[in-house]
């Protein structure tokens, strides 16, 4: 091959996406021991244990071979993987590698055909690469990523959401099972760990958990017993007190334990630093309390809701009249309604409603993706610095769907250097 202005390191996922995609000549091809070569079927890829291409078809000096296909950079990899003791690898009919530097038996000393392909790839081929995949300030295809096809590049944004949902809902699966399929019960603990937003959420997590939804069902209509038992079970009422409701909150907390047996969880101090303090934990659960004092069997409102603004009018809930007044305990302010913002209920629909209702959608069979879609859709776009990152490079985000999928881009693909993974990888590698 000719020469390479720049040094160009090898990898093993490259020989993969070379493979799969049959970008080498095939026209006249020999092994390393000098035989002729036909590739019939290129085989079926996989990312299991064991070889990477299941069910390849070969045909070496006239005769058909069946089998798998191991790929590697160089042919000694076989040996630093312990392939030859492996019986998964007793069926391998081709060794494919970038570089031949020793021959390659099987479990049972059968030799294995070697094919070099490094005199097969044109080397646009390996220009292309080497410029999707060369160090850059952030991501490896930040100079190329604003040329991509739009229509390609929307439907990879669907693709990583939809990832991201899954993800997601592997999680709520666990939390079904641990609540007997109990779909209220499991609202109710993701509600509490994104009212806890990133710095108390899995205080107020573990809060929600400690607490059965039962009991929850059953005071409801008390709001201050609700307020009780979520600040006690969050470890936050105080020792002492001098306001009467913060006592009356430690003598309600301590008689609905013992009326229903709840055992206080042993969790970390909530973090006040840094909040404004309208998202304080102290507001942010006093909302909470609210919300299931109004709004019972919140479940089954959500499945009914048709348009975005019912969304918004189902979250709209203040606090009880103590905290209109304070921040904290004992400490009184002037007065402040503290209605749920706008905002606050984007984040509980971004990160509590879509997720939850996916995973409801998909346990009933039921096909309603692009309902999920347009509630994103109609939801503007987050601020982070991922997302003015990805605007710096022109890609700019029109709504929350698309930022919720670059997130999930970044952290899944590009973090990970999977750009072979990656349909703008793939992308530009074509042109």
């Amino acid at each position: 091959m000719v020469s390479k202005p720049y040094r160009f390191i090898m990898k093993e996922d490259f020989l993969h996406h070379l493979w799969l995609y049959k970008k080498i000549n095939t026209t006249q091809l020999f092994t390393a021991e000098g035989q002729s070569l036909t590739i019939l079927n290129f085989g079926q890829y996989t990312k299991n244990s064991g070889p990477d291409f299941f069910n390849a078809q070969i045909v070496l000096n006239n005769q058909k071979w069946a089998g798998n296909i191991e790929i590697h950079v160089k042919s000694s990899d076989w040996y630093l993987h312990q392939h030859e003791q492996d019986q998964n690898y007793d069926n391998v009919i081709l060794h494919v590698v970038w570089e031949h530097d020793t021959p390659i038996f099987g479990k049972d000393n059968r030799e294995i055909p070697v094919l070099e392909i490094k005199k097969y790839v044109d080397d646009e081929e390996i220009a292309r690469y080497h410029q999707l995949t060369s160090q850059k300030s952030w991501l490896f295809c930040e100079n190329q990523i604003a040329i991509v096809d739009d229509f390609v590049f929307t439907h990879w944004l669907e693709r990583v959401f939809i990832e991201r949902l899954d993800r997601k809902s592997k999680d709520i699966e666990k939390l079904l099972e641990e609540t007997n399929n109990d779909w209220e019960a499991v609202l109710f603990c993701l509600l509490a760990k994104n009212f806890g937003l990133n710095t108390n959420g899995v205080v107020f997590f573990e809060m929600a958990k400690s607490i059965p939804f039962g009991v929850i069902r059953k005071e409801a209509f008390e709001y201050k017993y609700l307020e009780a038992l979520f600040f006690g079970q969050a470890n936050m009422l105080p020792s002492k007190a001098e306001d009467t409701y913060v006592l009356d909150l430690i003598a309600w907390c301590d008689y609905l334990r013992i009326k229903y047996g709840i055992k206080k969880p042993v969790l970390p101090q909530v973090q006040f630093f840094k909040h404004r303090p309208d998202n304080f934990p102290t507001i942010r659960l006093a909302q909470l309390a609210m919300l299931y004092h109004v709004q019972r069997n919140l479940f089954a409102k959500i499945l009914t809701v048709q348009k975005n603004h019912e969304w918004y009018d189902l979250f709209s809930v203040s606090v009880g009249s103590y905290w209109k007044t304070h921040y904290t305990f004992d400490k009184p302010i002037s007065r402040k309604q503290r209605l749920l913002s706008k905002s606050f209920v984007d984040l509980i629909l971004m990160n509590t409603i879509i997720p939850l209702l996916f995973t409801y959608y998909k346990s009933q069979g039921i096909e309603n993706f692009d309902s999920l879609l347009e509630i994103l859709r109609n939801i503007a776009p987050e601020k982070n610095n991922i997302i003015d990152k990805f605007g710096s490079f022109g890609v700019k985000s029109k709504n929350a769907f698309q930022t919720q999928a670059l997130l999930q881009l970044k952290n899944e693909y590009c973090n990970k250097k999977l750009c072979l993974e990656c349909a703008v990888g793939l992308e530009l590698l074509k042109k």
